[in-house]
């Protein structure tokens, strides 16, 4: 069995599958790509790449990531005949110190917020991009901030879909005006009284003087500096739980990736923290079943009911890895996979777990002529996040501490100092300890089924990066609720309803994931890749 890199797509595509052997970037924004792709022109690597198209992101793509959200990252570096080694980074911030349970409830909650500062977390974006920098990089920092400082300061073209998002979100901050952490929201994000239109310049000289300052510093000043003591200050100002020490305090984490072995390939994610082990579990239960063909209603059903039961696992086991009660190992060992495919029959199930929502998030994939790979990913977690925006800086600080519980007995209860349950999850495909490249599927809890159908796309059905991604999806909503993108035959449709799901046709296909995915020939080293046609990406080739 292996990965195809030939023409051939079965679904309808704007896009052909790209080929290169220099080098590859690939992203959801096309100013992006093109920023990581010139720095592979410049002599940089893919970790150089990966970071200036991150900080690109940052400033075209605000509805989904920027500088006060987290980040994480899976990168290969290449040593010799496709082998390497495979490193993971994980760039997910804590609770502040006067974060607590106690605290969340005085202030009138019954569970976390989503907007506001309650749900906000110590950012660690800026963190990863100087943390790969320092131990992969090649370039100078300044060098790699550049294009996301000039496209900021002279203002960028704003894309359809995430004109779409921007409008969306307008509503809701708009709605809270009158909080004065979220207020400035406006000013940053809707200078115009509106959100951008398609085609619209929006520009923001306060994010363009922030990022100078992070390439000045190696973005010492966010965590260390001037820029922390305006965001302790502004916290301090209107009612926030975010200090200057939680800021001090932070450095991202080398981690060891993990993995589980799908028909003779190795599929490796980030460990907990990251909901990547869902994505795992599933295809542990799915290598228990027999492929067949990718319309037949028996496979749909088995994937449906195999995500259902390991994101069940998921929420009651995943939290920060200091606080796990169950091990890595157990939940994705042979046996407690057998246990749990035997509850597979032929209806529906409904496993009562947290209900998965949507999620704002920005993927990335990147390679070099030497082979080196990066499969990263940034996010604020709900669109703009909390919609708390520091004054003058541009910044816009994430929600991920929504994700905390406030019950005492879940293994996810908020703690000072503690890293919540993560949606963001990054990809990477090797066989044999040969790299085979990385892959992502963005969007909140769609991550790891986003994950799982496209692997199972590569690998089971042979299809290419584009097509792999181009095929419509499905998605577990919550009990027995799921969705189904358009594509897919109505005769699916009129057998997952009569076995006991509750069908909803996809509308809108922007909560179904957005992904990209490079893989490098084993035996020619070209790189094949594909790019999301639900959003703006585009892939940049040297």
């Amino acid at each position: 069995m292996s990965l195809a890199f030939d023409h051939n797509n079965p679904y309808p595509s704007r896009r052909s599958a790209t080929y290169s052997q220099r080098g590859m970037v690939a992203a959801s924004q096309p100013q992006a790509s093109q920023a990581g792709r010139d720095m592979l022109a410049q002599g940089g690597n893919a970790v150089d790449a990966a970071i200036a198209t991150a900080a690109v992101l940052s400033v075209v793509e605000p509805s989904g990531n920027g500088i006060g959200g987290d980040a994480f990252a899976l990168v290969w570096m290449a040593e010799a005949d496709g082998r390497g080694q495979l490193h993971g980074l994980n760039a997910s911030g804590h609770a502040p110190a006067a974060l607590t349970p106690e605290a969340v409830r005085a202030a009138g909650h019954s569970e976390m917020p989503l907007h506001g500062w309650t749900p906000v977390t110590v950012p660690g974006t800026p963190a990863a991009w100087a943390t790969l920098s320092q131990r992969f990089g090649k370039l100078d920092f300044a060098t790699l901030l550049a294009p996301a400082i000039r496209i900021a300061r002279e203002g960028f073209p704003v894309s359809p879909v995430i004109s779409a998002l921007w409008q969306r979100a307008e509503g809701e901050f708009r709605a809270r005006a009158d909080d004065p952490a979220v207020a400035p929201w406006l000013d940053a994000f809707a200078p115009l009284g509106r959100a951008p239109r398609p085609g619209e310049l929006h520009r923001n000289e306060a994010q363009a003087r922030t990022l100078e300052a992070l390439a000045e510093s190696r973005c010492e000043s966010f965590y260390r500096g001037a820029l922390a003591q305006t965001i302790d200050a502004f916290s301090r100002q209107t009612g926030g739980y975010l200090r200057a020490e939680d800021l001090a305090g932070y450095t991202p984490e080398w981690v060891e990736p993990i993995a589980a072995d799908y028909r003779g390939y190795q599929v490796w994610e980030i460990p907990p923290n990251g909901q990547g082990m869902v994505a795992l579990m599933a295809l542990r239960l799915m290598e228990g079943f027999d492929p067949s063909v990718r319309d037949d209603p028996e496979l749909l059903h088995r994937q449906l009911e195999a995500m259902k039961l390991a994101y069940t696992d998921g929420h009651h086991h995943i939290t920060d890895s200091g606080h796990m009660r169950t091990s890595v190992a157990a939940l994705l060992s042979d046996a407690y996979a057998d246990t749990r495919r035997r509850l597979i029959g032929a209806t529906a199930i409904d496993p009562e777990p947290g209900k998965p929502q949507a999620g704002g998030t920005v993927y990335l994939a990147t390679a070099d002529a030497d082979g080196n790979m990066v499969s990263y990913i940034q996010s604020n977690y709900h669109g703009f996040g909390s919609g708390v925006v520091v004054p003058d800086t541009g910044i816009s600080l994430q929600n991920r501490g929504h994700g905390f519980s406030l019950d005492a007995d879940h293994v996810n209860v908020l703690a000072p100092g503690k890293r919540t349950f993560h949606t963001i999850i990054p990809g990477f495909l090797s066989r044999d300890g040969i790299g085979l490249g990385p892959f992502g599927v963005m969007g909140g809890f769609m991550q790891p089924q986003g994950h799982m159908q496209v692997v199972m796309n590569l690998i089971d059905y042979g299809l290419n990066p584009q097509a792999a991604l181009d095929a419509p999806r499905w998605q577990w909503m919550g009990g027995r609720q799921i969705g189904i993108e358009p594509g897919y035959p109505l005769h699916l449709v009129r057998d997952m309803a009569a076995r006991g799901h509750q069908v909803s046709l996809a509308i809108d296909s922007t909560s179904y994931g957005r992904g990209q995915i490079i893989l490098r020939h084993p035996d020619t080293g070209v790189y094949c890749g594909g790019t999301e046609p639900r959003t703006d990406s585009s892939i940049a080739v040297l």
